[in-house]
C-alpha cells in the first residue's frame, strides 16, 4: 500500500463515476451514511442536497463530516475526507455546480437539465474544506 500526494487523490476523486460515501451525525449521536455525486471546486469537494435531507440537516446541526471514495477494482485505492461543511444558496453558484456534477455522472446531454433540476428552490450547494485526507494505491501489492 502506498500513500497518495495530493495531485494523485485528486485525479482518483475525478476519476469516472465513483461515488462518495459521506457520513454525518444524527442529533441523537447515530452515525448517517448516504452516497454522494461530487466535483472539486480547487481543494475543495462540492455537492448539492436538499434543505430539508436528514444530512443537510446532520450538517448544519455539526459540519463535521467524513466522505470516503474508493476504487472497487484491484489493486484497490481509496480517499477518506474528514472536514467541514459549508453552504451556499446562490442561484448561479447552484446552477454552476449542479449542471457541472450532472455532466460528469449523467452525461453531458442532460447535464443541463439536472442542473436546473438540482439548482431549484431549496436545494443547497455543500461545499467541504478538508481538515485530513487519507489516501493510498496500490492496497493489494506484495
Amino acid at each position: 500500500m502506498t500513500e497518495m500526494t495530493k495531485e494523485e487523490y485528486k485525479e482518483f476523486l475525478l476519476q469516472g463515476t465513483k461515488t462518495g460515501k459521506l457520513a454525518t451525525v444524527r442529533e441523537d449521536g447515530r452515525p448517517h451514511v448516504v452516497p454522494i455525486w461530487y466535483e472539486l471546486d480547487g481543494d475543495n469537494l462540492v455537492f448539492t442536497t436538499g434543505e430539508t435531507s436528514v444530512k443537510a440537516k446532520n450538517m448544519t446541526r455539526d459540519p463535521r463530516i467524513s466522505i470516503s471514495v474508493d476504487d472497487q477494482t484491484p489493486p484497490y485505492s481509496f480517499v477518506t475526507i474528514e472536514g467541514t461543511a459549508s453552504f451556499s444558496e446562490d442561484p448561479e453558484e447552484l446552477l454552476h455546480w449542479a449542471t457541472k456534477i450532472g455532466g460528469r455522472y449523467m452525461g453531458e446531454d442532460k447535464a443541463e437539465a439536472f442542473g436546473k433540476r438540482n439548482a431549484a428552490e431549496g436545494e443547497l450547494l455543500v461545499k467541504i474544506t478538508p481538515t485530513k485526507v487519507i489516501a493510498h494505491k496500490d492496497v493489494t501489492a506484495w
